[in-house]
């Protein structure tokens, strides 16, 4: 009973150090395993390294110019855009041509016209439908990582959200969210802007750790809440009673609230490079660029398939057998950690990062 386990042992052991070995002419070397690797293997790696320096540089020029063309072909996607606005609001109702979308599949198509003749039918509603009702509000909610910003108290001021647009700039390298809003009770902001602030450059510390362009910084806006209307504090009260007297009185602390529109006040990144911020702080960071980015890349471009859940299924989609060897996973792993929460989990594998230390990130 007692040799398989010792024979397992030998044999991953052995695997290390053949990796090891292999390592030794691949990864950086400390001055003790440099000893152990030729000379003239040292030279020619050094050599590949000035190579793969090169290809790092041209890696950033291209990105830069992916950035510039996407300046310049965001004028293109303005008129489309705006007449995705004009529908969902009802301003502008498409005529048949326009709704006259031919769906792959027979079987979908003909499903899709028996809903037609079914709704036709049925008896005409009381009130006609105005455009499409809280299209944002059902977008935010199908994407998990803007379901988890947005409270219950925040979905009646998001069914005033009338549209989401972008706006890009070449240099400084960055861009910004605009989130319009109809007229409501709630602020008095026709729209609530985030900015992010990017680079695209290597570190000269690891010129190798360069994986494209990444989100350095964010900013958000004041936003003019109404007086009793500010969903992002709560009042808490405290009873307290005085030690000689007896008497009580209450105390009224305001504090944060969870919110979306903490979205909108984001944690700063210091100007000190050096300073370092705590982990949640990090955690939040990275969160809040990685959602940025999404809305920029994913969502405004594709809302309808949001809206629809079509692009979930396209992102969440799984082989059965993954889903299965995830599970066993789990049944192994009896003594790990707890699960991380839902914000700290969410990975997009995006190109950004919160990095330690904060090198050059005093872009505003």
């Amino acid at each position: 009973m007692d040799s398989k386990p010792a024979q397992e042992v030998e044999e991953v052991g052995a695997e290390e150090e053949e990796g090891q070995n292999a390592d030794e002419y691949l990864n950086t070397q400390s001055p003790e395993e440099e000893e152990n690797v030729p000379p003239e293997v040292q030279r020619r790696i050094k050599a590949l390294k000035n190579i793969q320096l090169n290809v790092t540089k041209l890696e950033t020029q291209f990105y830069e110019e992916m950035h510039a063309l996407e300046c310049k072909y965001l004028p293109l996607y303005q008129p489309l855009f705006e007449k995705r606005r004009q529908i969902t609001i009802g301003e502008y109702e498409p005529n048949d041509e326009e709704c006259d979308f031919a769906l792959n599949d027979p079987d979908e198509v003909a499903n899709a016209i028996a809903n037609v003749k079914l709704t036709e039918s049925e008896e005409e509603p009381k009130e006609k439908v105005n455009g499409i009702p809280d299209f944002w509000l059902k977008i935010f909610k199908n994407v998990e990582m803007l379901e988890d910003l947005v409270e219950h108290y925040d979905e009646p001021i998001l069914k005033h959200l009338s549209d989401v647009t972008i706006e890009m700039s070449a240099k400084p390298m960055g861009f910004k969210l605009h989130f319009h809003f109809t007229p409501n009770e709630f602020f008095t902001n026709p729209v609530l802007t985030k900015s992010y602030a990017m680079k695209c450059e290597m570190e000269s510390e690891d010129p190798f750790s360069f994986e494209g362009p990444e989100i350095v910084s964010s900013s958000g806006c004041h936003i003019d809440w109404i007086k009793g209307k500010n969903v992002t504090v709560k009042t808490i009260r405290k009873k307290q009673k005085h030690k000689q007297r007896g008497s009580v009185r209450t105390i009224c602390k305001t504090v944060e609230a969870e919110s979306f529109f903490n979205f909108f006040n984001p944690p700063q990144v210091p100007e000190d490079g050096e300073a370092e911020l705590d982990e949640q702080t990090q955690i939040r960071l990275t969160t809040d660029f990685e959602i940025g980015q999404y809305i920029r890349e994913r969502i405004v471009p594709h809302a309808v398939l949001y809206y629809t859940g079509e692009a979930l299924d396209d992102e969440y989609e799984v082989d059965d057998e993954d889903e299965d060897e995830d599970v066993d996973e789990e049944d192994d792993d009896e003594e790990g950690e707890a699960d991380p929460t839902p914000r700290e989990k969410r990975s997009l594998h995006s190109r950004m990062a919160v990095k330690s230390g904060q090198q050059d990130c005093n872009q505003q």
